[in-house]
């Protein structure tokens, strides 16, 4: 086989598998990554609300995650891979992340604090310089978030040096620190008294609800830091070194080897070769992300609007996005025993396409139950005020599930997908990694689409987050039958050709 142009430029030393120790080291800066990402899911929006922007709006600030998925982790991943500096491919990247991490806390944490400095009114409604110091926070910490992981699992495959059953287990240990960030995220962001661990967090601009949020983004620093620092330092990462007289063959091309515009040549050129499966794969993966998306953006936020009846900034909406939080928790739980049980599972409803639409249909069942917990929420305040910020034990019950039970398709979204374009790829002979870099395209853009129109499309039908949540149980409704028509059965002897199972995620 012909060496492609990239290949002729660097070469990696092959040394064997590195013990499980140092895989570990790796594997739990995922908790660090994990933990503040947590705390985005569960209290960003609400905290940007806070700061004036207005609910039809906050839905744009997110669409730094899927940009940032689609174009930062290619050019990231492409770029360590042919990294030449002595320090080796990934910690340079590993490193630059954790600090660009730190960098977008300290925004975001302080943003009320820097706005008011620079002349933000704090009686005002909307506070325009703190909003700005929030979105360049935020739009980093989003990219941060994509230097880090795409490095990390590229070095834990580096430590693994082909050996798969060493792979499977580091993925293992991957996913596992991912679930407990997770567990740590959600369970700061439910604690309503976290700020009187740092008393400087509460000031003049920055209310309980902001100083709770800076105590939990300071406690994520410090663990991403630590967990990081461990791994820089104890885990060696060998330099790769450039062969000689590769750059004299490349003179006058456009497209230089190891630069972005070759990266996303390669990855738009995977298009011209995909075979029915993978697109009907991805069809069926973009309208599921339609379904996921406004569950991403508005959880808590539902929780604090719609089941709790508060308003932004008031005492029953952060009761209500603090049980949101729980909420979450009570979701990674799930998520990670369900994790478990996927290959079983699939086998016992007949092939994992059918597990995926089974769960689909759980998922549209859930996203409608958003409106009878919403109306029962409601009746109870019409008749009795007390119930705004206390709602009955019933309705908190029904909304806690709603979160719990969704931990159920969430754990095959996040692994049976990628393990059918792993299967796909397989049987037509295209390259794994691009196929997963496909796919990938097909979970952003559709977050693009939802991120750009989900807020004015709540504002359409009076505010709230019941029009994008009824959107998302159509989406879902709609998936899980495409699921089982459109995409082909995979057969025995071409799952057993797949030696691992990708996990995918948000980012």
């Amino acid at each position: 086989m012909t060496p492609s142009p990239s290949s002729l430029h660097v070469e990696a030393p092959q040394p064997g598998p590195s013990p499980f120790r140092k895989m570990i080291a790796v594997a739990s800066i995922a908790a660090g990554v994990q933990f503040g990402w947590a705390l985005q899911l569960s209290l960003l929006t609400p905290y940007v609300q806070t700061l004036g922007v207005p609910h039809a709006w906050a839905s744009f600030i997110w669409l730094c995650g899927p940009i940032s998925g689609l174009l930062v982790q290619p050019i990231v991943g492409y770029s360590s891979d042919r990294c030449t500096s002595r320090f080796g491919r990934r910690r340079p990247f590993i490193l630059a992340g954790a600090l660009a991490v730190t960098l977008a806390v300290f925004l975001i944490g302080f943003a009320a604090d820097l706005g008011h400095a620079l002349g933000d009114d704090i009686t005002r409604k909307t506070r325009p310089r703190a909003v700005g110091f929030f979105v360049v926070g935020f739009w980093i910490l989003d990219v941060a978030n994509n230097m880090l992981q795409g490095p990390c699992r590229a070095f834990l495959g580096d430590l693994a040096a082909g050996d798969h059953r060493k792979t499977r287990t580091a993925n293992a240990f991957f996913s596992f620190f991912m679930a407990i960030g997770n567990v740590l995220g959600y369970a700061a962001g439910s604690y309503d008294n976290l700020h009187r661990l740092f008393h400087f967090t509460e000031t003049k601009a920055c209310d309980v609800f902001c100083a709770n949020l800076k105590s939990c983004f300071f406690l994520s620093i410090l663990l991403l830091l630590v967990l990081s620092l461990i791994a820089l330092v104890c885990v060696n990462d060998p330099p790769i070194t450039p062969r000689c007289g590769g750059d004299n063959n490349n003179e006058g091309n456009d497209a230089v080897p190891g630069s972005p515009f070759t990266c996303f040549g390669e990855l738009f050129g995977a298009f011209k070769g995909l075979q029915k499966p993978m697109w009907m794969l991805m069809l069926v993966t973009a309208i599921n992300w339609v379904a996921w998306f406004p569950y991403v953006l508005f959880d808590t936020d539902w929780m604090g609007r719609e089941v709790y009846g508060g308003n932004v900034g008031d005492k029953a909406y952060d009761s209500g996005v603090r049980a949101g939080a729980l909420g979450l928790l009570l979701n990674s739980v799930v998520l990670a025993f369900m994790s478990l049980g996927v290959e079983p599972l699939g086998r016992f409803v007949g092939g994992v396409k059918w597990l995926w639409g089974i769960v689909n249909v759980i998922l549209a069942v859930c996203m409608a139950m958003t409106v009878v917990i919403t109306k029962a929420a409601q009746h109870e305040r019409h008749f009795n005020g007390v119930a705004v910020g206390s709602p009955s034990h019933g309705v908190k019950a029904g909304a806690l599930a709603f979160f719990s039970v969704l931990g159920v398709p969430l754990a095959i979204t996040y692994s049976v997908p990628f393990a059918l374009a792993s299967i796909y790829s397989s049987t037509t002979g295209a390259g794994q990694g691009l196929s997963l870099g496909v796919l990938n395209v097909a979970i952003v853009l559709p977050q693009l689409v939802v991120a750009a129109l989900s807020g004015p499309w709540d504002a359409l039908f009076g505010g709230g987050n019941l029009p994008a949540f009824v959107v998302g149980a159509v989406a879902a409704a709609v998936s899980a039958v495409m699921a089982v028509v459109l995409l082909p059965t995979p057969k025995p002897a071409d799952v057993a050709k797949v030696s691992t199972l990708p996990a995918g995620g948000f980012h």
